[in-house]
């Protein structure tokens, strides 16, 4: 009896998956090295406790001695990355590749339910966000989206200062986002290949920096009814293939939302300004201003609040997959999968609005197809 007791004992221990236990480090690896904001995410890995990065899958012999100067030798290296998953069968995979792989890769890493976070934008259009979005509830992984500015002090308390109603209803959201632009900035030759790609990046300014004012607009004020867009490539002498400029409106029954995404910023810009009845609320990178209303001893943009710390565990992006995964916390806003579809569908109808010279309907929560007037 008791042989039979330990037997069972013993077959129910060795079904408890490794990372369920109470001290078990999450086991990452990453997917791409051609996007160079890997680089800031090896760092978070490396200072995250809860976390091992067991392997890299990359093409390009450059990045890869780089990364192996980076990472602990216990790291292995791959060509391909879906011997990789199979090989190594990590939890979570840290995906940095040209935006038009995103679905394939994630494809992947449902098959074997293996949870997965990805640079911002999601995808390069809304029907192939929608597919990830499904493939990944459908496989029960975690699915984030990581955008810098979620993880930043001003970020949070601006959120929270919106919604506990400090301003009353939002009625103004203007977002400037961009630098001087990828090739001005220094970006790697393996980045900049692919950045300024139609197909691989889905566009330029627009994709990359036109997704954070969508967020920001989605997260604050909900989906707005219609979209209107315009875009230029004011750097007509370096003959690129994309824009570097836009201008996106959304509209909303009682409010508007103005993005300006750009690669021609004379400096780096990360903006957002929130109005409302009782005043304003101003965030950038590190600080947060405030101004209210009948305040004209102030500056214009407002006085500097003091910022809430921000929890370890909300604190980067590693950290917070990290976590989720370790409590089976869901993925919340703003790095959610749902969100970040309507990211992609607000983009979508931007660049149908940019090729018709018109505003663009966006259809309800759910309806998949837009139509302009």
């Amino acid at each position: 009896m008791l042989k039979r007791v330990l037997t069972v004992l013993l077959l129910f221990a060795a079904a408890i998956p490794p990372a369920q236990a109470a001290d078990a480090k999450v086991r990452l690896a990453i997917v791409g090295l051609d996007h160079d904001h890997v680089w800031g995410l090896l760092k978070d890995i490396a200072k995250e406790p809860q976390a091992e990065l067991v392997a890299i899958a990359d093409v390009h012999p450059g990045l890869v001695r780089k990364a192996k100067a980076q990472v602990p030798a216990s790291v292995k290296f791959y060509s391909d990355y879906v011997e990789m998953l199979d090989q190594v069968k990590p939890e979570a995979v840290i995906v940095t590749t040209e935006t038009d792989r995103h679905l394939e890769i994630l494809r992947a890493c449902a098959r074997r339910h293996i949870s997965y976070s990805t640079e911002k934008p999601m995808a390069t259009n809304a029907r192939d966000a929608r597919e990830m979005e499904r493939l990944a509830r459908q496989a029960g992984i975690k699915l984030m989206v990581n955008y810098w500015n979620a993880w930043v002090a001003p970020t949070h308390d601006l959120f929270h200062r919106v919604s506990g109603g400090e301003l009353g209803p939002v009625q103004k959201i203007i977002v400037q986002y961009g630098h001087e632009g990828p090739k001005e900035i220094g970006v790697s030759k393996e980045f900049e290949a692919w950045l300024y790609d139609p197909v691989k990046n889905g566009g330029g300014a627009l994709m990359d920096f036109g997704c954070y004012g969508a967020e920001w607009a989605l997260w604050l004020k909900g989906r707005p009814t219609r979209v209107f867009a315009t875009a230029e490539t004011i750097k007509t002498q370096q003959h690129n293939r994309v824009e570097d400029d836009a201008t996106i409106i959304l509209e909303y029954p009682d409010a508007v939302a103005i993005l300006e995404p750009s690669w021609d910023w004379p400096y780096n810009m990360d903006r957002v300004q929130v109005f409302g009845p009782k005043g304003s609320l101003l965030a950038t990178e590190n600080q947060l201003l405030q101004r209210p209303v009948r305040a004209d001893d102030l500056p214009l943009e407002g006085k500097p609040l003091t910022l809430q710390p921000v929890p370890h565990q909300s604190s980067n992006p590693i950290s917070y997959l990290v976590d989720c995964i370790r409590h089976n916390r869901p993925i919340e806003n703003p790095v959610a999968a749902t969100l970040n579809v309507r990211v992609l569908e607000i983009l979508d109808a931007a660049r149908e609005s940019i090729r018709t010279g018109r505003a663009v309907n966006l259809p309800p929560a759910g309806a998949h197809s837009t139509g302009g007037h």
